[in-house]
């Protein structure tokens, strides 16, 4: 049914992995019944050698593609850039530091035969810190709360779609890209399957923390616009609670009647100064939530600008 697949992987600063990994794809593939595969790496701005061995098993004959952004991007923007360059029946998303195993892919081949179009890695433990498992949870109990789509918990970007699949996820237009949250918008036939991730096989983590802030804000506000109606309850519920103490005072004004032994004839336009600036807080954050519906809509369609820019594509 299916004849080639294509291994999309962003790579940055991964000098001493992509030796182990190129060699753990062709054992890989070598064991599942495709006829022919291609390695798309995408250099997001690397300053080692990472494009120098890369080349090298190029001249070796490896049927390997690198395409070579003018700067670092950003993972979801690289990897973006080797979805858009892949051409193969099926095409698998994996990390550059081999805690995605190759070999789980031939699994994933197999479901895709029985008719799957997007078969996606569930983690079944996470190998990182305390911190960052902590971290990981509470984002995707956000995501799921708030998302208008459902992304499966742990289920990062190592998966496996068809080429039907890749053509709808490469047509979406946004720039802003969030790709296991618009592989879960395009729909079609979706399956989870469990795996054991590996730790880091060489190298540093490159998701610090601020990265991994980014990458969950998208994850939020690119798929949710519920923030924004929470902020628009919320400054509806203060204009109500505000109307109320501002009747609240009027009346005590009025009759004279103290509450906890305080009066506002006790302070001269103490009433109308407590009663603007509640009413008024209240009337701005419920104006400022309406308006930020459509400036949400508006922001991340107007820049523009292109998702990335390729140096060179070397083959």
């Amino acid at each position: 049914m299916y004849n080639t697949i294509s291994y999309v992987i962003p790579i940055f600063n991964e000098e001493l992995n992509i030796p182990i990994i190129i060699k753990k794809i062709i054992e890989a593939f070598n064991k599942n019944n495709l006829k022919n595969f291609e390695i798309v790496f995408i250099d997001d701005g690397s300053s080692d050698k990472s494009v120098s061995i890369i080349k090298s098993y190029i001249k070796d004959g490896i049927n390997i593609k690198c395409i070579c952004l003018t700067r670092n991007f950003g993972h979801q923007e690289a990897l973006t850039a080797g979805l858009a360059y892949a051409n193969s029946d099926l095409i698998a998303i994996l990390d550059g530091d081999l805690q995605d195993p190759p070999l789980v892919i031939n699994e994933f081949i197999k479901t895709a035969e029985k008719g799957y179009d997007v078969i996606y890695g569930i983690r079944k433990k996470r190998k990182e810190s305390i911190l960052k498992r902590i971290s990981y949870k509470f984002f995707y109990k956000i995501l799921s709360s708030l998302s208008n789509i459902y992304i499966p918990i742990d289920s990062g970007d190592f998966c496996l779609m068809t080429n039907n699949a890749l053509k709808k996820l490469n047509d979406l237009p946004e720039k802003n890209r969030f790709i296991r949250g618009l592989r879960s918008y395009i729909g079609l036939r979706q399956l989870g399957i469990p795996y054991e991730r590996e730790s880091r096989y060489a190298g540093s983590p490159k998701y610090n923390f601020r990265k991994l802030l980014r990458l969950a804000s998208d994850g939020i506000f690119n798929f949710s616009d519920r923030p924004l109606k929470i902020t628009s309850a919320f400054g509806f519920l203060v204009s109500l609670v505000s109307l109320l103490i501002m009747l609240i005072l009027i009346i005590q004004n009025i009759l004279t009647i103290k509450i906890l032994g305080f009066s506002p004839n006790d302070v001269p336009g103490y009433t109308s100064i407590i009663v603007s600036i509640f009413f008024v807080s209240g009337v701005q954050l419920f104006a400022i939530g309406i308006i930020g519906e459509y400036i949400s809509r508006i922001f991340l369609e107007s820049k523009k600008r292109p998702t990335y820019l390729i140096r060179e594509i070397i083959k």
